[in-house]
């Protein structure tokens, strides 16, 4: 593994993004459910008063404004807490945003585990899956801040719905210089040959850590930072499936319909293999530490090893 460089958290890299996205672009506009402090478009606010909107603790009421924006040519950023942008504006995601295919970007922060303190009531583990099962609507969770600053850039591109989940928490930035983020394309980092591991979001990091653990008992493990979970890059599960012949899955979200089921449901139409799922298991999140909640979840870098060997040695049976 390579020397991580500085810690950032993709909420403020979000934050930058959408401050170069509106010096380049004029019809970008901002939304906030009253937290821009926290998800960093705050940042916007400031540069571009006259199309930052702040709609006050109303996240149903934004995504329908956002929707109403969209319809007269602007391209809206709504953002909140991710617990408040899926679960309270789920219906007007579902209705007023993907029903007729609109071109909204929500952006939501402080998802998984590592909220930390605010505990589980906060703690949005449930939202990639939520958010995946929406016809139409695109799902991505980036590794580290200058992937997160692509992929806002991607998905101004991008004509449809969509919705990014970023962190709290500062990450080490992982993605190479020459890295270039695309929508439905994961990026292999380590290729292996004995265990595959598929990781979203800050359990990247981890997993290349754990690679480095494995690589200590012998064990050749692959890397694949898979930030797009919806649309799924299906050949690179597969062409993973067929090299390594046991594969592992990585994020701070349940295993219940998160990159976990996602790449559960592509091995399982197209090359059946061993799979260890490691995520939060059909529970709630607690308060605490960021890096002692990762931990009492079992989504550090030795519990992705340890599901790595429980992987290998699934393929040998």
């Amino acid at each position: 593994m390579s020397q991580p460089q500085q810690k950032i958290a993709t909420r403020d890299a979000y934050g930058d993004a959408l401050v170069a996205l509106g010096k380049k672009r004029d019809d970008v506009v901002v939304l906030d459910a009253d937290l821009s402090g926290s998800t960093k478009t705050s940042k916007f606010a400031k540069a571009y008063p006259d199309r930052f909107f702040n709609i006050g603790i109303a996240e149903q009421d934004m995504m329908g404004t956002a929707a109403g924006l969209a319809i007269g040519g602007k391209l809206p950023f709504a953002s909140t807490f991710a617990v408040f942008a899926t679960g309270r504006a789920w219906e007007q995601i579902r209705q007023s945003v993907c029903y007729p295919n609109l071109n909204v970007k929500v952006v939501a922060s402080h998802a998984g585990v590592t909220v930390g303190e605010d505990g589980g009531s906060h703690q949005s583990l449930e939202d990639v899956a939520v958010m995946r099962v929406i016809p139409n609507m695109t799902v991505i969770v980036p590794a580290d801040g200058p992937e997160t600053q692509q992929a806002i850039e991607a998905v101004a591109e991008y004509k449809g719905p969509c919705y990014v989940r970023v962190g709290r928490n500062k990450v080490p930035t992982i993605c190479p210089e020459n890295y270039r983020f695309k929508i439905g394309k994961a990026h292999v980092f380590h290729e292996g040959k004995d265990v595959c591991i598929i990781a979203t979001g800050l359990m990247v990091a981890e997993a290349l850590k754990a690679r480095d653990l494995l690589k200590a008992e012998g064990i050749d493990a692959g890397v694949i930072n898979m930030s797009t979970i919806k649309p799924l890059d299906n050949d690179a599960v597969i062409a993973a499936a067929k090299r390594c012949g046991a594969i592992v899955t990585a994020e701070e979200h349940s295993i219940i319909g998160g990159l976990g089921g996602a790449v559960a449901e592509a091995l399982s139409e197209s090359a059946p293999a061993p799979l260890v799922r490691i995520g939060t298991r059909d529970q709630f999140g607690t308060s605490g530490d960021p890096d002692g909640l990762l931990k009492h979840y079992k989504l550090s870098a030795e519990d992705i090893r340890e599901g790595a060997k429980e992987a290998v040695k699934k393929k040998k049976r």
